[in-house]
């Protein structure tokens, strides 16, 4: 199977790089509409890495001639992303305790829907790609 990854991990690359040139340049009105700026762009490098890693996770399994290990790659690297991001929204909402920033989060749990979207996406691409699945 000779498919480059590259072309596949583009929608999240874009997203990622607009996520953050907005929270960069768009300071003002996060503040205005109370969003932490530094929470966001801290979450969405969280989501982009992980999101990232998963993708590697999961496409490396696809050369595999085992069926099933695709499957279980898939639902591994969701576990294994869904249980980072609790862990460091756990962490940040004891730090922060009473001024957890909770527009940021929601946010955040919003770039998680869509980086998972557009993970299980590329990779269903790349499943229908593959000639023996």
């Amino acid at each position: 199977m000779n498919i480059k990854p590259l072309a596949f991990i583009r929608p999240l690359i874009f997203v990622f790089t607009f996520i953050m040139a907005f929270s960069i340049t768009g300071k003002s009105w996060l503040e205005k509409n109370g969003v932490d700026q530094l929470v966001l762009i801290g979450g969405n490098l969280l989501l982009f890495i992980v999101s990232l890693a998963a993708f590697f996770i999961t496409f490396k399994a696809l050369k595999s001639a085992n069926p099933q290990a695709f499957v279980r790659a898939m639902y591994g690297s969701f576990m294994i992303k869904f249980f980072l991001i609790a862990v460091a929204a756990f962490i940040y909402i004891m730090i922060a305790k009473k001024e957890v920033n909770k527009p940021a989060l929601i946010i955040c749990g919003a770039l998680y829907i869509i980086y998972t979207a557009i993970e299980t996406r590329a990779l269903m691409k790349l499943l229908k790609q593959k000639k023996n699945a």
